[in-house]
């Protein structure tokens, strides 16, 4: 009877809702770009219990929420409610970020632990009971879009569940199912779904992706019942119609594997596709850089994540170190303004702590929504939630105060993100500063955004400011919320003096909307001959133009002044500029470093056996294929693997390689100096698959 009811509630809500959501392009909503978004991260469990009915049993349920490991009863009915009684759309974010929905085990941890925080899977056709059926979600994809808010899937493709392969009663063995029907557990693994090579002690990259992430049951990625798998469930959802996919501990996952995810992605609809590549305090990787640039997705900013902490959370930071790190990470990431900024989530200490406060929380948010990136507010931030690391980060909403400063502030640059493409588009320019102060403009064409920050106790004059804005005088957007105060500016982009207070921020803005065409965005910015790709910016013009990747013409399937979208043209796969010239022959700026794929993409393991080689040197993976490096040395794929897997002399590596196809390939070692040396012989040859994965393995050539 409930769930004829929640049915005909669906049917109901469908009838009557407004000619927009009936004949939505669910790409509109779902569309690649984000730079202007502001994404709330809810752990489902945590934020309202809408429907008491879908409850868990007792033993891993907490319905006072004392025990912080067991459930506490959020669903998406919660997160419905909230959407309708204003909260979430008053706070002006564009997307959600949701708990996977997907079913996880029921078992209760042998620590005490449940699968409340949704990373516990155990069925991916399947939605986890706890959060709601299918009618239920789609439910709240509906409410959700007819409010112009994104909804974003937690996904987990590297693991499952806890299981000790010593123990078939550990849990739940790590038991995955396909709709019900049983793949395969830990402890009887047939069909080989699962890596088995012990737990990572995170000595290496290689030790961290093909063993057990502490007890979770390793996926093997290689194997093509769980490739299909996976990639047919993340289709599921896809249709279901969410708008785009956080992946989890994507540094745990082979790349090549990955890249091919988003091949598959980005084929069945392009969605906005960031991953979670934990970076500890004053941790630098290049490894972080290369996937971001590589892989097809975005990352979690954990550098700007960390940084912003150490300026405003704990004071170990100033704000030169903060503007250094915008500097180099420009340089580091080809799309940073794709990359995903947070001042806290789910695996951090909350901001506010016994070293910070309130108004530090205040100031930082200010800080991250008028940053460079994709700005996400961790549920209860606005409410000045505390707590130290897991469980006592994910603790519930208590309170929905529309009242709180920090409500006030997300919502006021929320809308000014939506409003300013200097926001989503801009550069960073840092225009004042000192260990205290920071007033950095972010600048795309004649939109223009300053913000200016005293983190101290003091109050500063600022003199010799220098801006982008014309002559004018320019309010404070938060309406002097943090002390704020207004700009005045001559001529010549010259302020004039003022006060900074102390403990304050004021952020200014001009919108101006440039004549000539401007590209600020691409997305996504890989994809093969047919792919749909989303190009964003300004003074398109309403008339039809022109479009290029390369010297290639695309066509064009829709054109207005702010957004394009085309298909892909048969062409070879490498890397190109996008440019286009508008219906009146006026030229845009080039975007750079599109990458267009050679087809369908396939996972193939690399395997060379007797590659033996001086301590200090590496082997590498070059062929004819742009995927492949394109017998480019500097190009080439690796340093490939040689100690889980399979062990020196032995080396091997996971590479997306278009599907069905012939290919030559050789192997080259490198020395710390970078000096090349190829294994000699006739170049290997070797024909990809139509579908799923493969391993190739072939002999060093001496």
């Amino acid at each position: 009877m409930k769930n004829i009811w929640k049915s005909l509630a669906l049917i109901i809500f469908i009838f009557f809702a407004t000619p927009n959501l009936i004949s939505a392009d669910q790409n509109e909503m779902s569309t690649i770009n984000y730079s202007k978004d502001v994404i709330y991260q809810i752990v489902t469990d945590r934020f309202w219990d809408g429907d008491k009915n879908n409850n868990p049993p007792s033993d891993i349920y907490s319905a006072d929420c004392q025990n912080l490991h067991k459930y506490c009863g959020g669903d998406w009915q919660g997160i419905i409610d909230k959407i309708n009684d204003g909260y979430l759309t008053d706070l002006g974010i564009t997307a959600i970020w949701i708990s996977q929905p997907v079913e996880n085990i029921h078992a209760l941890h042998p620590n005490g632990y449940t699968s409340y925080h949704g990373y516990w899977a155990k069925d991916y056709k399947r939605t986890n009971p706890y959060y709601g059926d299918f009618s239920d979600f789609d439910l709240l994809i509906n409410t959700a879009h007819q409010n112009n808010i994104k909804v974003i899937m937690d996904f987990t493709p590297n693991h499952s569940s806890p299981a000790l392969e010593s123990d078939p009663n550990y849990a739940e063995n790590g038991a995955v199912f396909d709709d019900g029907s049983l793949l395969g557990s830990y402890s009887n693994d047939p069909e080989n779904i699962f890596n088995h090579n012990g737990g990572t002690d995170f000595s290496s990259y290689e030790d961290s992706i093909y063993r057990n992430l502490y007890d979770l049951a390793d996926y093997n990625l290689n194997s093509a019942k769980m490739d299909n798998y996976l990639k047919d469930s993340i289709n599921l959802w896809l249709d279901k119609g969410i708008d785009g996919i956080r992946v989890d501990a994507v540094k745990h996952m082979p790349q090549g594997w990955q890249k091919s995810l988003m091949n598959e992605i980005y084929t069945h609809k392009p969605v906005f596709t960031f991953g979670e590549w934990f970076l500890g305090k004053g941790e630098i990787d290049p490894k972080n850089h290369h996937f971001a640039n590589e892989s097809g997705m975005s990352l979690l900013d954990f550098r700007y994540g960390q940084t912003i902490r150490s300026v405003l959370k704990d004071g170990t930071s100033n704000w030169h170190q903060f503007h250094e790190m915008i500097k180099q990470t420009k340089n580091n990431y080809n799309e940073v303004n794709d990359q995903v900024t947070f001042i806290d989530n789910h695996d951090m200490a909350r901001f506010i702590s016994e070293k910070s406060s309130k108004t530090s929380t205040d100031i930082a948010l200010a800080v991250l929504l008028t940053s460079r990136g994709v700005p996400t507010i961790y549920y209860g931030t606005e409410q000045y939630l505390t707590g130290d690391k897991d469980p006592e980060n994910r603790k519930p909403m208590t309170k929905f105060d529309k009242t709180t400063k920090a409500y006030k502030v997300i919502q006021k640059l929320s809308n000014l993100r939506k409003t300013n493409p200097a926001l989503g588009y801009g550069r960073t320019k840092q225009r004042w500063i000192n260990s205290d102060v920071y007033i950095f403009e972010r600048k795309f064409g004649n939109n223009v955004v300053i913000t200016a920050v005293n983190k101290s106790d003091k109050t500063y004059t600022i003199s010799n400011l220098k801006t982008s804005f014309p002559k004018g005088k320019y309010r404070d957007i938060l309406n002097s919320n943090l002390a704020g105060v207004d700009l005045v500016v001559q001529d010549n982009g010259d302020a004039d003096n003022f006060d900074i207070e102390p403990n304050s921020v004021s952020v200014w803005e001009c919108t101006q909307k440039s004549e000539s065409p401007l590209i600020g965005h691409v997305g996504p910015m890989e994809g093969q001959y047919g792919n749909t790709v989303t190009v964003s910016g300004e003074g398109f013009g309403k008339e039809r133009g022109t479009l290029k990747i390369g010297d290639e013409k695309a066509k064009i399937i829709s054109w207005d002044d702010s957004k394009i979208k085309f298909q892909i043209p048969k062409m070879s796969g490498g890397k190109y500029d996008i440019s286009l010239k508008t219906s009146q022959k006026i030229e845009s700026n080039t975007y750079q470093d599109f990458e267009v794929l050679n087809g369908k993409q396939v996972s193939i393991q690399f395997v060379v056996n007797d590659a033996y080689t001086r301590t200090g040197d590496n082997i590498y993976l070059t062929g004819n294929i742009s995927e492949l490096g394109n017998w480019k040395t500097e190009e080439a794929i690796g340093p490939m693997f040689n100690q889980v897997q399979y062990k020196y002399p032995k080396w091997y590596y996971e590479v997306s390689v278009p599907a069905n196809k012939k290919i030559e390939f050789k192997f080259i070692k490198k020395d710390h100096t970078g000096t090349v040396i190829w294994e000699s012989g006739k170049n290997h040859t070797y024909t990809t698959p139509k579908q799923g994965t493969d391993t190739i393995k072939v002999d060093w050539q001496e």
